[in-house]
């Protein structure tokens, strides 16, 4: 068996505060304030008047959704990509529907998956878990807040449609 490892150039980490401005373009959010969460499995936005319907023979959603703080909302419609229970902040399951969609968080951009909840209380319209950074060559210091700097829309990192676990 051989022992010897490989050298390997180091992994340059950007380093990501608790909570950062992000942009979901595709959902035409082009700046929400994120609290990044690595407690929390999945994403969640939130989303009022959840409406599932059909377009062409595919399941889509139709919701509201916030574009430049509360109580300003516009109306999104987007396939829909699963629906699944989660557990909410209390750590009760609840049903919901989860959407694709481009995370812009500073110089970088990849596609996420999100679930749609009703944060209205919340301190912060968009929760990012730790599917949403995983294997991204982020560090998140937790004494840190918008260390990535404002979303930029350019690509820099080539999009890998890498399948996140369903459970």
């Amino acid at each position: 068996m051989n022992t010897k490892r490989r050298a390997s150039s180091p992994v340059r980490l950007d380093v990501i505060g608790w909570r950062e401005m992000v942009g979901l373009p595709d959902l035409g959010i082009t700046q929400i304030r994120a609290k990044i969460d690595t407690g929390a499995r999945t994403s969640a936005l939130h989303a009022e008047k959840q409406e599932l319907f059909e377009r062409d023979g595919v399941q889509w959603v139709r919701f509201l959704i916030p574009t430049g703080g509360h109580p300003k909302l516009s109306m999104v419609e987007t396939p829909l990509r699963d629906e699944r229970d989660i557990k909410n902040t209390s750590g009760m399951p609840e049903r919901r529907y989860i959407v694709r969609t481009t995370l812009l968080l500073g110089r970088h951009r990849w596609h996420i998956d999100v679930s749609l909840a009703d944060r209205l209380k919340m301190e912060f319209d968009l929760i990012l878990g730790r599917t949403a950074i995983r294997g991204r060559n982020v560090l998140v210091d937790p004494g840190g807040s918008y260390l990535a700097g404002n979303p930029k829309g350019k690509r820099v990192r080539k999009q890998t449609e890498r399948q996140p676990e369903i459970s």
